[in-house]
């Protein structure tokens, strides 16, 4: 399943609600290797296509990030109360009005511990995405450029250098949260305090490298920012929460895609495909083996069928069904040398006058008639006990009885 990222505008200073008209985009086939990317309006991206996931990717400036603690209950009693505790906890520590702001918790969150929240402009966010909704390339996932390094255990912190010589930043991102300074000589001493930054990994954008360099004193990895924000698209955080949130039977599809394609892409899947599919090359060609040895005994079989009846009977010059027309000449035969076969009235009447128990035999006087013609005998006025006797006693030895109207049919099984 091929992924279409498209990075939101970030918003312009003054007024959060407006979004710029273009957007950074980068298509990926796996969702691990940048391809395509460009700038283009809504309307012109790419075509995400059927089976293509989008993912909104939120620029680090406009987004702040804040930790909170969750009373007990507070993630089981619905979406509703979850985000009146979080307005309550961080309405000293925003900016702006609650209301005003919309809120995600980090996927990973249990109550009675800390956990990350992440805040950001409710209108602009609407904004950025509805040209896409509108151009037909609906968002099914929301997540940030950058994100805390979470867990127990201290994590190096990762330093990225972005942008240019008119505005560069310097962004770490370590279990204290996401840090976005000015790549100036004051953002290193702002770094001072943590020990663990000069060995922290270093990537910078290809336009910031001189610069990154001779400001942190390190030599950075290049880093592309189509490269960044595939890694971004990585990440299990969806900013699309609460009056965002799909609907639950949309997020058991989209985490279905994401597994199928992660189970289809990504590369330490890779043994366990090949696996899957020498299985099933071999299930197939084992299935037509068997086919093909299949038709070939029956094709004998038949071959070998032929060749009895045609040898037994040489005026046979014309074979479509060998036993049927075995059974006629057998017929014939018998008819010629003057022997009865099972087909004829005495087989059939004694065989019937065998399977009648003998406390019911009086009852046969009661017979309306008897007509045989054709090998088959019908039989009128049978009593019904009579006739449920003779299907008991007479099936098993290759005898066919069928109720046919007033009339119950007495004939061989193998007769046609």
């Amino acid at each position: 399943m091929s992924v279409l990222i498209v990075q939101l505008p970030v918003p312009p200073s003054g007024n959060s609600s407006n979004a710029s008209a273009d957007y950074h985009y980068v298509q990926t086939r796996d969702g691990l290797v940048p391809e395509a990317h460009g700038t283009a309006s809504a309307a012109t991206l790419p075509s995400a296509g059927l089976a293509a996931d989008v993912v909104a990717v939120l620029p680090f400036q406009a987004i702040s990030w804040h930790t909170v603690d969750l009373p007990k209950g507070a993630l089981s009693g619905g979406q509703t109360r979850l985000r009146a505790v979080l307005d309550g906890l961080l309405e000293d520590r925003l900016l702006d009005e609650p209301s005003n702001l919309h809120l995600a918790i980090s996927p990973h969150a249990q109550a009675g511990q800390p956990l990350w929240v992440v805040a950001c402009a409710k209108a602009w966010l609407k904004a950025a995405i509805a040209p896409l909704e509108a151009a037909g390339r609906p968002v099914s996932r929301i997540v940030p450029e950058f994100t805390p390094s979470e867990g127990v255990d201290p994590v190096m912190p990762t330093l990225h250098a972005l942008g240019d010589s008119t505005q560069a930043w310097l962004v770490r991102s370590n279990t204290q949260g996401v840090l976005a300074l000015p790549l100036q000589a004051a953002a290193v001493q702002a770094l001072a305090n943590d020990a663990s930054w000069q060995q922290a990994s270093f990537f910078a954008e290809p336009a910031a490298v001189a610069s990154a360099e001779a400001i942190v004193g390190r030599q950075p990895q290049v880093q592309q920012a189509t490269q960044r924000w595939v890694q971004s698209s990585q990440t299990a955080w969806d900013f699309a929460q609460f009056d965002l949130a799909n609907s639950g039977r949309q997020r058991s599809a989209k985490k279905l895609g994401d597994a199928w394609r992660k189970l289809v892409h990504a590369p330490q899947w890779r043994p366990a495909r090949w696996g899957v599919m020498g299985f099933i090359l071999i299930q197939v060609l084992g299935l037509n083996a068997w086919a093909w040895k299949e038709k070939a005994e029956l094709s004998a079989q038949r071959t070998e069928i032929h060749k009895v009846l045609t040898q037994t009977f040489p005026q046979v010059k014309l074979v479509v069904d060998a036993p049927v027309q075995m059974a006629r000449e057998l017929a014939q035969l018998r008819q010629s040398a003057g022997a009865s076969s099972g087909q004829d009235l005495e087989p059939l009447l004694s065989a019937m006058g065998l399977a009648v128990p003998a406390n019911q035999t009086a009852s046969l006087a009661s017979l309306k008639s008897l007509d045989y013609a054709d090998g088959e005998l019908r039989i009128k006025g049978l009593p019904d006990d009579i006739t449920a006797a003779l299907r008991t006693r007479l099936e098993p030895q290759a005898y066919l009885v069928r109720a046919e109207g007033d009339a119950v049919l007495l004939k061989t099984a193998n007769r046609p």
